[in-house]
């Protein structure tokens, strides 16, 4: 096989490629390194360089809504037995709530001990993004009397608008029910409905699993505009913040080396080979919704999982199994309130933790989610939002390391439970 064959083969290849020579382009029309063009001449060429990017989120969002609720009826439905039910929807869930609060318990050690945020000074803050002393204001934070107005909202009052606003929390506790409720009910009596989800879920994978052609030119136009706009240093500026994210984000890539080693019985090098297609397509991407067709296509054809296993974990997990993103959102809360110098009580280390954990389900598995689920997590603790304008300019990069943490997660979490179910 010659080299062009191989590359035209791998999508990772391709991926990794438009990574190296966006970062090449991108230092060459920026101030850092190269020509330096003036700031509207480099919006106006990163805007274009961006349209794949565009186009292939659009497509994303666009089939997001049907994917996420066809697969999890489907995959429920067609689990059949209600002890293997019980085994998955039980166990999985319980499963991801450990996870997760691994991932938040290793960011409130680190953040606690490195204290990235002590680093910086709030004056440069200040200046540098033109703030004023009322945006810097501390607020008032949680209060348990909002407990009572939150769970309800759980489940959705009105389908349609959850569909149409893209309430992916709202859209899976829908999802769940009606899959536990066909799953009850005689399979004659839900085939028609059963024959329309499978239908579309097939429909949507396919559309995404084309769309994946476009994903080599919308890394390149992404990687481009982030390096010549935000510059190298910023990013060196935010290093500690930046290294204290990734040091967690490591530990959790070890935590489930040992689950795949002692829970799901599998070689950690083999089994993490195998691991490489999603995780650079997650890494490329920064959205675990866009990778979900080829983690998918790597747990059953590389990995030799049970379909019914793949098809329930891996979309349930996507949607739900947040490590990266909880844990970069704890790292982050604590780096903004050592910045702001707010002592943080045990009771607000444990409001961060709750909302953290519940804020990680809710998240969409989209670009740059993670920011914007972000500035709830910091007003039940009262840091001021406006912190965020400091994460934003480094988010893309931390973006890319959590997700390809979270589709790890997922593809673990699998080996897990085709382990548990064949045994």
């Amino acid at each position: 096989m010659t080299i062009k064959k191989y590359i035209f083969k791998n999508l990772w290849l391709q991926v990794v490629i438009s990574l190296i020579i966006g970062l090449c382009v991108g230092l060459i029309l920026g101030d850092d390194v190269g020509v330096g063009l003036d700031d509207e001449t480099l919006d106006t060429l990163t805007s274009y360089l961006k349209i794949p990017a565009n186009i292939f989120l659009s497509i994303i969002q666009m089939i997001i809504v049907p994917l996420i609720f066809a697969s999890i009826v489907v995959a429920i439905t067609n689990l059949g037995a209600k002890d293997k039910l019980k085994t998955l929807g039980l166990g999985v869930g319980v499963y991801f709530v450990i996870t997760t609060t691994i991932a938040i318990l290793v960011a409130v050690f680190l953040a606690s001990v490195i204290s990235p945020g002590s680093i910086l000074d709030l004056t440069a803050l200040q200046e540098s993004h033109d703030l004023s002393d009322d945006d810097l204001q501390i607020k008032d934070g949680f209060s348990l009397d909002d407990i009572p107005s939150i769970i309800p909202n759980i489940i959705p009052s009105n389908p349609i608008f959850s569909y149409l606003e893209g309430q992916m929390f709202s859209i899976l506790v829908m999802a769940l029910i009606v899959g536990l409720s066909m799953a009850a009910l005689p399979k004659e009596s839900v085939k028609p409905l059963l024959d329309i989800l499978e239908s579309i879920q097939k429909i949507t994978l396919y559309i995404l699993l084309f769309s994946m052609k476009i994903v080599p030119f919308a890394v390149f136009g992404l990687i481009v505009g982030m390096v010549a706009t935000v510059g190298m240093g910023t990013m060196v500026g935010l290093g500690v913040y930046m290294g204290t994210v990734v040091l967690g984000l490591g530990i959790m890539l070890l935590v489930y080396m040992l689950i795949l080693k002692f829970v799901a019985k599998r070689p950690i090098s083999s089994t993490f080979l195998k691991f490489r297609n999603p995780q650079t397509l997650a890494f490329s991407t920064a959205s675990s919704m866009a990778t979900m067709p080829v983690t998918l296509k790597t747990a059953e054809d590389d990995l030799k999982i049970d379909p019914k296993v793949s098809k329930f974990v891996i979309p349930l997990g996507t949607t739900v199994n947040m490590d990266g993103t909880a844990l970069y959102q704890v790292i982050a809360v604590f780096f903004l309130a050592q910045l702001f110098s707010i002592e943080l009580s045990l009771l607000a280390m444990l409001v961060i933790i709750v909302t953290s954990l519940l804020a990680s389900i809710g998240t969409p598995a989209v670009p740059g989610a993670g920011v914007i689920v972000l500035s709830t997590i910091l007003v039940t603790v009262g840091i001021p939002p406006v912190g965020i304008l400091l994460l934003i300019s480094v988010d893309r990069i931390l973006d890319m390391i959590r997700t390809m943490v979270n589709v790890t997660g997922d593809l673990t979490a699998s080996c897990v439970f085709d382990k548990i179910t064949r045994d």
